[in-house]
């Protein structure tokens, strides 16, 4: 799983271009989005951009119409379980 999680959080900060973001510097279990001190403070655009990138790099796809989505996009950590979860085999 570790390398999973390296591998999303590298795509992370390619994918959103986060400028002055390591992959170092991202908080596992830190809200992605809204104003947070320890999260990335991620907006809706990010979230369309960020779920493009999930699918191209990992065949994993989500739904709008989902409740489940949004808290699949809590955090890092909650958003690597479910591309864990549900990565093609």
């Amino acid at each position: 799983m570790d390398e999973l999680k390296n591998r999303i959080k590298e795509m992370i900060v390619t994918a959103l271009e986060l400028e002055d973001v390591t992959a170092a510097d991202i908080v596992e279990d830190a809200p992605l989005f809204g104003e947070s001190e320890r999260g990335l403070g991620l907006d809706s655009i990010d979230a369309l951009e960020l779920g493009i990138a999930i699918k191209e790099n990992f065949g994993v796809s989500f739904s709008a119409a989902n409740e489940d989505t949004k808290k699949h996009f809590y955090s890092f950590d909650t958003l690597a379980a479910y591309i864990s979860a549900n990565m093609p085999k």
